[in-house]
């Protein structure tokens, strides 16, 4: 299972967990990584994602990104495909970082794309991408359903 998480959820963990669905979507995100880290799964990253990573204020919270970001044993780049790909979904609507991260993930073809972005999520949707998009905590739960 080839998995791409966008900047929002690299971020969740390290974001005030004291309401339930960022504490939820934060366990989602830690359990999926702790698989990837096992080699169960495959964390696939980018140099869009570094880069927008690389831009967070806080030195502390981008060391502890990164830590999770280890666990990514993929990289993939920008091609003239994806970059073309990327314009389409602005077209659409979607914002620069993101249409990116989306252009990269479906130009490689990972098996899930998934964010915390709610409006991310529905615009994604009416694009017509060729992957799937979905929320960490729902995704995580429908995968893992024969194991409980």
């Amino acid at each position: 299972m080839r998995i791409y998480m966008d900047a929002c959820c690299l971020n969740r963990p390290f974001d005030d967990l004291s309401q339930d669905r960022p504490n939820l979507e934060a366990e989602a995100i830690l359990s999926i990584i702790s698989r990837c880290d096992s080699g169960e799964w495959v964390l696939v990253m980018s140099g869009a994602i570094e880069y927008e990573l690389s831009r967070l204020p806080d030195a502390d919270r981008l060391d502890q990104v990164k830590t999770l970001c280890a666990t990514a044993r993929e990289r993939i780049q920008l091609t003239e495909q994806a970059e073309r790909r990327a314009g389409f979904f602005q077209q659409k609507g979607i914002g620069a970082f993101d249409a990116v991260h989306l252009a990269l993930a479906e130009s490689s073809q990972v098996d899930v794309f998934l964010t915390t972005d709610d409006r991310l999520l529905r615009k994604a949707k009416k694009t017509g991408i060729n992957i799937r998009v979905a929320n960490p905590v729902s995704w995580l739960m429908e995968v893992t359903n024969n194991e409980w």
